[in-house]
């Protein structure tokens, strides 16, 4: 009976996460929105080929012309057309990158709570041990030994703040184990890996779920800041990091090429942030 019951408050919370949604919440929804369709249609909609140089019409200043409404660079390219593309890779990095994240952590927070003993010590020590050294240095580390690839950037930002799904997860299944439901089903032989996927990940997702948007957000700046230190995406492909880093020699005369994609990456990650603790509020049962 407890099952079942915790089954259906987590069914009927997906039903009504966004009813009586607040209008700044709204307002997030609509720029992730956007964001995911320039995601997927980003070379659709880019009116030029973002490598494409015209140098004739370098530094074209924004809201002038209709051809390149938000200017041009130091090599005359379309503005808006690297921009497009730019937030479709930081977006596709930031998605894998958590997801990969997302997946490491809860998978080792499980097994440390399931087994205990010395593999909940190691587990919890090499969390102790990455929470320890910032990452950002780490990261330097590894792409100035190996060199930048996409895909092994990609793996890298996956690895940021693994530890803290671990340490949450684990938390979460201790506690869950305590409230009743997890020991009933046990007792009436339901598998461990049953118990864990069906009943306890539904009753612990509201945390998971804020500690993704949380860690969403943060994967975006950790590439960005990569990407401004030239260790991260390299031309001829782009990123909104890398935009931010070739216009800021240019700030005095051009500061649109940094403007557009910083003010990205800022509406963004505070939209995700802000959505993430509305959810939070909506799916955590234990919050109603």
């Amino acid at each position: 009976m407890a099952i079942a019951t915790s089954s259906r408050i987590f069914r009927g919370s997906i039903s009504a996460p966004f009813r009586r949604m607040p209008a700044s919440i709204a307002l997030c929804c609509l720029w992730i929105g956007i964001v995911v369709l320039i995601g997927v249609t980003a070379r659709l909609l880019a009116p030029f080929d973002y490598l494409s140089q015209d140098p004739l019409a370098r530094f074209a200043r924004p809201f002038v012309s209709a051809s390149h409404l938000l200017g041009t660079d130091y090599l005359g390219r379309d503005v808006i057309s690297n921009l497009l593309v730019a937030t479709q890779t930081t977006l596709m990095i930031a998605i894998i990158g958590s997801v990969i994240c997302a997946l490491i952590g809860t998978s080792l927070g499980l097994i440390a709570a399931h087994f205990g003993g010395w593999v909940d010590n190691v587990v919890m020590g090499f969390s102790d041990a990455m929470a320890s050294v910032p990452f950002i240095i780490i990261a330097l580390g590894v792409l100035a030994l190996l060199g930048s690839s996409p895909l092994l950037f990609v793996f890298l930002v996956g690895f940021a703040n693994w530890e803290r799904y671990a340490r949450l997860t684990r938390g979460l299944v201790i506690s869950a184990k305590e409230e009743g439901y997890a020991e009933a089903a046990r007792i009436v032989g339901v598998p461990a890996r049953r118990i864990y996927l069906r009943h306890m990940l539904p009753n612990i997702a509201g945390p998971l779920i804020v500690q993704f948007t949380v860690n969403f957000p943060e994967i975006i700046l950790l590439e960005s800041g990569l990407s401004f230190l030239g260790l991260g995406i390299q031309p001829p492909a782009t990123s909104l990091g890398l935009m931010v880093a070739d216009g800021r020699n240019y700030l005095a005369i051009a500061w649109w090429l940094s403007a557009f994609p910083g003010a990205v990456v800022v509406l963004t990650t505070l939209s995700i942030s802000l959505l993430g603790d509305y959810l939070r509020d909506r799916l955590d049962a234990r919050l109603r």
